[in-house]
């Protein structure tokens, strides 16, 4: 059968293209690596999420890192968003920021370090798609409360989540100290919307799926909305291992591997990669041909360069209930939701580049095992029950820890790229994405700067045996870069609307294109992107292009 577009891929930028092209009359064919997960999968289940419900075990779908420090390739599951309908929108937070105009001109403004590049399109040109995203999505938050965003051309479609008591005191600390804290924003209903239900304000929420489906993700929000207009069919455990080009450098469409492991071949007059930023560079270096012999769309050898993750510094503090302001244990609201972006520069001579990012502040949720850990680590021995058992209530009922998050830039880098693994495998016989790893020393120096910032207000709030789990560190799970768009071939694999320079219908349209990190997470930023491509491909579709 032959579909006017296909999609590989569901995740942030897959939902987007499904939704509009199929609204728009288009024949969709989505193809997703991964199973289709819904509520009756998320009963808050510890030891599943530990043992990988959202990511392929690294036995049989793994990827491989290399650094300097080693000899040969590690398994990881570093660069797997995830692999599920609705991609890592099925177990995010759903802290959908907004990056700074000054994200989009990183080098006009910064200079020339390393491999940092302009986008060629500025703030004001993706803004109506940010609201677009921040509506279809179902983001709640306040308008006007960060005063350092962007123009705002809508406000957010709902109003923020309740919040624990605790958030008042904490913005009036910020407010004594010259800072503004405001309400994280989020893709989680405070009341219904667009079908979706009324969040039951549970405490398994960033990492876990969402078993009332409360949260906007890409499967609840947009794909099932595609599905709806009865043109997009949805086909999951399908593993595409080839992009098919002609003669002609024209995309005939994909090859994959359904469910019961027969290869088929699918005939498409579009054909969109959204597997997340390694494994598209991976598809297309896989996709190689005697017109494109070190990977579809390759050439200039910079598919799978300029990869990027985020860089994050993480940590706590503890209150215990005896010392605690009495708001913290008198209030059982789980959310506290406060975020800084006061932070996102940094003053001169801090580090190369004076950029910082967004600190962001929550409640650690109380959860069995993680508990029972945390009490056997304190208690320097093994503890059976009843005495086990009874030590991890006493702490459930008299401690409380919030954590702060740094989210600042990765900076691109030479030995930092995808490439093909000369020997280890999946599990179809395909070579694992190969992730080389050097990392700027920036990252360490802006992550122990805005490190102290976030602990200094942790301490202001009172807490106690304030620590951290990371400074500066890499994130596993946001990944961007490796397909970067631009304004000249040479230089870019991607052209302004993530159309690749050398196939007239291939797009790329996940966080590949990114040609910066952002100081704060990108998922939203590759939300409105792909609903601005999404726009460009409709238009295209309408005047004949793809027919």
């Amino acid at each position: 059968m032959r579909y006017d577009a296909v999609i590989i891929g569901s995740g942030a930028g897959g939902g987007p293209l499904a939704l509009r092209l199929s609204e728009a009359g288009l024949s969709v064919l989505v193809l997703e690596k991964g199973p289709r997960l819904n509520g009756s999968d998320y009963d808050h289940d510890e030891a599943a999420i530990e043992s990988g419900l959202f990511t392929p075990d690294i036995k049989t779908d793994p990827h491989t890192v290399v650094t300097k420090k080693t000899t040969r390739p590690v398994r990881s599951t570093l660069g797997w968003v995830a692999s599920c309908l609705g991609g890592g929108t099925e177990h995010m937070g759903a802290y959908l920021y907004r990056f700074h105009p000054v994200d989009f001109k990183m080098r006009s403004h910064f200079g020339e370090i390393d491999a940092l590049a302009d986008w060629p399109i500025a703030y004001n040109e993706l803004e109506p798609y940010y609201s677009e995203a921040e509506w279809e999505m179902g983001v709640a938050g306040k308008a006007g409360a960060n005063p350092f965003e962007g123009f705002r051309s809508k406000p957010y479609v709902m109003e923020p989540l309740d919040a624990h008591s605790i958030a008042t005191d904490f913005e009036a600390l910020c407010d004594s100290r010259g800072l503004t804290a405001f309400p994280t924003p989020r893709a989680v209903n405070p009341h219904a919307y667009l079908g979706r239900p009324i969040c039951d304000y549970c405490e398994s929420c960033a990492g876990y799926g969402c078993p009332v489906g409360a949260r906007g993700t890409s499967q609840s929000a947009l794909l099932s909305r595609a599905e709806a207009t009865g043109n997009c069919q949805i086909e999951t455990h399908a593993m595409v291992h080839t992009i098919v080009t002609d003669r002609q450098n024209t995309a005939r469409g994909c090859v994959y591997w359904n469910h019961e492991g027969k290869e088929i071949e699918i005939e498409a007059s579009l054909v969109c990669v959204c597997c997340s930023a390694v494994e598209s560079a991976r598809l297309l270096l896989l996709s190689k041909n005697p017109q494109f012999p070190d990977g579809l769309a390759n050439s200039n050898g910079l598919v799978g360069r300029n990869l990027q993750f985020h860089a994050v510094t993480m940590g706590q503090g503890n209150f215990q209930r005896h010392t605690a302001p009495k708001s913290i244990f008198g209030d059982q609201r789980p959310f506290f939701g406060r975020s800084v972006m006061d932070y996102y520069f940094l003053p001169e001579g801090v580090s190369s580049l004076n950029k910082g990012g967004v600190l962001r502040f929550g409640f650690v949720p109380r959860m069995p095992l993680a508990t029972e850990r945390k009490v056997r680590s304190q208690s320097g021995r093994h503890l059976e029950n009843p005495d086990l058992q009874q030590a991890i209530e006493l702490n459930l009922q008299n401690e409380r820890s919030i954590y702060f998050e740094a989210f600042h830039d990765f900076l691109p880098t030479p030995d930092t790229y995808v490439s093909l693994d000369p020997e280890v495998k999946d599990k179809w016989g395909l070579p694992s994405a190969q992730i080389s790893l050097g990392l700027h020393p920036h990252h360490k120096i802006a992550g122990k700067w805005l490190g102290e910032k976030a602990a200094s207000l942790m301490d202001g709030l009172g807490a106690r045996d304030i620590s951290f789990s990371s400074i500066g560190g890499t994130s596993s799970y946001l990944v961007m870069g490796t397909c970067r768009f631009g304004d000249h071939a040479d230089t870019s694999v991607l052209d302004i609307n993530c159309k690749t320079h050398e196939v007239e219908n291939l797009y790329v349209v996940d966080g590949s294109f990114m040609p910066s990190s952002g100081g704060g997470p990108p998922t939203l930023t590759i939300l409105a992107n792909s609903f601005r491509v999404a726009d460009h491909l409709v238009r295209r579709a309408n005047s004949g292009d793809f027919s």
